[in-house]
């Protein structure tokens, strides 16, 4: 069993835009951009033995207002760029009532099983409630990158950070040797 950290994508390892308090990812491979540090944060905690994933929420898909296509591209391009096992995407929207959109732990889960990942040794960072809710849900540790719209009051997180470099600060630490 082998321990992982599971990144939300936009606001953790990606710029966003904010439009009246909600957060929303880049429309395009074009208007995609790195965080400060992230890089250098993933490589540290794939350095320190543990598997990257990210585990994003893309509803826009099921809501119309964006292609599964662009997400993909966008998708491609973080593994590409980052030490990813792989990118862990839900298109649903919450209508869908499905079990991989964040808060509930489906894709956290999913991971584990296809990748034998002892959720007990591993983290969830994200930027927003639900995130840290999932990683709870699954038996993770979690840390959240703490924003205006994070939703703070709807968490109890293991830790608070304000990006993923000093998350990553808290996490290699706790690092058990197998």
């Amino acid at each position: 069993m082998k321990p992982a950290v599971f990144l939300d994508r936009d606001g953790v390892i990606n710029e966003i835009s904010v439009s009246n308090g909600v957060p929303h990812p880049p429309n395009s491979i074009e208007e995609f951009r790195f965080l400060p540090g992230v890089r250098e944060a993933c490589e540290a905690l794939n350095k320190g033995g543990y598997l990257l994933f990210v585990a994003t929420n893309q509803p826009d898909v099921a809501r119309g207002t964006q292609t599964q296509e662009r997400v993909e591209e966008i998708n491609q391009l973080v593994e590409r760029e980052l030490p990813l096992a792989a990118v862990l995407c839900c298109y649903h929207d919450n209508a869908k009532q499905c079990d991989c959109r964040k808060p509930k732990p489906g894709l956290l889960l999913g991971a584990a099983r296809r990748w034998a990942i002892d959720l007990s040794e591993s983290f969830m960072i994200g930027d927003r409630w639900s995130d840290t809710q999932a990683g709870i849900a699954a038996g993770c540790r979690t840390i959240l990158i703490e924003r205006d719209y994070s939703q703070r009051d709807k968490c109890n997180p293991d830790w608070i950070a304000q990006d993923l470099p000093e998350a990553s600060k808290l996490i290699l630490p706790q690092r058990r040797t197998m």
